[in-house]
């Protein structure tokens, strides 16, 4: 067995820097933490392939001696905590002192720094941990760092980074955090000597989030700032029935430093409750205020993450905060519905049908009920019915199991499939409790889930056309722009041929903007940006790749299914008819694209029994 001993100090700082540095981004975040914490009022941050080839992070801050610049590259080395006790009234971003002697670890590091007590300044330049040289330098008070050669001595950690647009994208977004933090600093972000954003010191809350989110957002928020019991939260809540797909816009500042909190995330999407629908989340920039004893930012490696000493406290000062906004702006519009918990799906296109014989629908408003009834509503618009599968040659459709909801009956061939299909006579009964046909088969009664139907018939068309590289692509006669945060932006850009493939025309149109020049022939044009967002926050999340794009589609065609809407009308029997053809000829015609029943039987057994009558000499089957 080896014996103990102690690593070599290089050593132990790269398997800090495993830690501490996990992709290019986080070199940025701690530095631009150690700028904010030298006091600057102006931090220049400017990154080349990604930050792959060159960071370099640049303040006008109080800068360092010769002595402390040399002390700083030793491991726990920190002017910001004396004793174990100031760790629980932290009021700097920065603490640990293990941030600079990683990076120079595993980088090309130069340090340039000159303090006000002093005429030339300090350069220090190490290489892979290895110092090759310290010598004065002419430069103005404040530091510059510049990193090259990112993971030069761990290769294997490079091979885990992503494109160099998704880097990018990771180093924008943390650099707008900070801006957004800490409105008294100027902010200058370039891209290989491109400016991408530049904010001045002084901006308010509102007009930054305007430059970084984007006018739709800052226009469509709310202004909140209230005081409890020591604590002050304030910033910026996304007014009532606005929402996103995801959490990416929610985004909480404790003591002006970026965190992820599931206190303050739970009491964001709670006070929402009944203002957004299910599924969908609020847009959020939130500041909170609260003595940093009461706080712990030291449960994370890279100080993402936070706990309250007191959780009930901050959550529910949180809750009565946001709740209270939320009612004066419905009260100040006089509006105090609410709206549903499930979102409202917006109805699929007419011309679905034209392009993929699927089934579509409408839903027009309800009239009231001193009105004459509206006209039955058509559930399909054209008759042939799709198939679930690519057609054989003779362009006949494969012939899907039957349905057999009494004893298990089983379709040995397509020729006797096409015979149950002519075998089934259902007479059509009536509407029940607003989205059930109810048919009587001669063997006993079937309810028809007719929102099922639809679903599962969509689905199985959609994943036939994905399968057979037939989605067909509607051009917009006005292309609509697309706003997205750099992350975001990133990774539709990257998966651009994926949406191709799915139907979608999208172009890019400047730095984090798109356009929408055309979509699938199954959404419908006013419904694109959303879902378009939507999928790029799948993306983001993981939940949807194209590198498995069999379970992309899927999942696409589950989403796109998933918008049909429940009817509100009775519909015509020849139109349940032909929706019945289109569902039997589907695979799985028992179930909507979620496993739940499309169809059920009451049979005439059952019947018998629950009036306690004998059975009469009927057959079990339905067909």
């Amino acid at each position: 067995m080896a014996k103990v001993q102690v690593l070599p100090d290089q050593v132990a700082n790269q398997i800090a820097a495993g830690e501490v540095i996990e992709r290019p981004a986080s070199v940025v975040k701690e530095l631009v933490e150690n700028s904010i914490d030298a006091g600057a009022t102006r931090i220049e941050v400017e990154f080349r392939n990604g930050g792959t080839s060159l960071m370099r992070i640049e303040d006008n801050g109080c800068g360092m001696s010769r002595e402390d610049a040399l002390l700083s590259l030793e491991r726990h080395a920190t002017s910001k905590i004396r004793l174990a006790k100031d760790l629980d009234c932290l009021t700097t971003m920065g603490f640990r002192g293990e941030a600079l002697p990683s990076i120079a670890s595993v980088s090309r590091f130069q340090m340039q720094t000159r303090d006000a007590e002093n005429e030339a300044g300090t350069e220090i330049l190490i290489d892979g941990g290895r110092m090759l040289h310290t010598r004065d330098c002419g430069m103005p008070q404040g530091t510059r760092m510049s990193i090259s050669k990112l993971f030069n001595t761990v290769p294997a950690r490079r091979k885990f980074l992503k494109s160099v647009a998704t880097e990018a994208a990771h180093i924008v977004h943390c650099v707008r955090l900070y801006a957004l933090a800490h409105p008294n600093v100027g902010f200058t972000l370039l891209d290989d000597g491109r400016i991408l954003f530049e904010s001045a010191a002084g901006d308010s809350l509102k007009s930054r989030v305007g430059a970084i989110f984007g006018r739709q957002i800052a226009n469509s928020v709310l202004e909140i700032d209230a005081e409890e019991d020591g604590m002050r939260l304030r910033g910026l809540i996304g007014k009532p029935n606005f929402s996103r797909s995801s959490r990416h816009e929610m985004l909480f500042f404790v003591n002006n430093r970026p965190v992820e909190n599931k206190t303050l995330s739970y009491a964001l999407v709670e006070s929402y409750y009944g203002h957004i629908p299910k599924g969908r989340y609020p847009v959020a920039f939130l500041f909170l205020e609260i003595a940093p004893e009461r706080v712990d930012v030291n449960v994370h490696p890279a100080k993402k993450e936070i706990r309250f000493r007191e959780e009930a406290k901050a959550r529910g000062f949180a809750v009565r905060t946001i709740l209270n906004a939320l009612k004066d702006e419905t009260e100040s519009l006089g509006d105090f519905t609410r709206v549903e918990t499930k979102p409202a799906a917006p109805r699929l296109p007419k011309r679905l049908d034209e392009a993929r014989d699927v089934t579509s629908s409408e839903t027009p408003a309800r009239k009231a009920s001193s009105s004459p009834p509206p006209a039955r509503r058509r559930l399909v618009q054209s008759d042939p019915p799709a198939p679930a599968k690519k057609a054989p040659e003779g362009n006949k459709p494969p012939a899907a199991p039957q349905p057999s909801l009494g004893k298990d009956r089983k379709v040995e061939s397509p020729s006797e499939a096409e015979s149950v299909r002519q075998e089934r006579n259902w007479s059509y009964l009536g509407w029940a409790q607003g989205e059930f046909a109810v048919f009587d088969t001669g063997s006993g009664v079937v309810l028809l889930n007719v929102k099922a139907a639809q679903q599962r018939v969509l689905y199985e068309g959609l994943l036939t056309d994905f399968e057979t590289h037939k989605v067909h692509c509607q051009k917009l006669l006005l292309a609509q722009p697309v706003e997205l945060d750099p992350v975001s932006s990133a990774a539709l850009e990257e998966a651009l041929p994926f949406f191709e493939r799915l139907g979608f025309e999208v172009a890019p149109f400047g730095r984090n903007f798109f356009r929408i020049e055309g979509v699938p022939t199954w959404l419908e044009e006013k419904d694109a940006e959303e879902f378009l967002k939507e999928l790029v926050a799948m993306l983001r999340q993981g939940s949807l790749s194209p590198d498995k794009e069999g379970v992309a589609v899927d999942l696409i065609a589950k989403r796109a299914a998933a918008k049909v809407r429940r009817l509100r009308e009775e519909p015509r029997s020849e139109d349940l008819d032909r929706l019945l053809e289109r569902l039997f000829a589907c695979q799985k015609p028992l179930t909507d694209p979620d496993g739940r029943p499309s169809l059920i039987e009451i049979g005439a057994g059952e019947i018998d029994r629950r009036f306690q009558r004998r059975n009469r000499n009927r057959g079990d089957e339905l067909f």
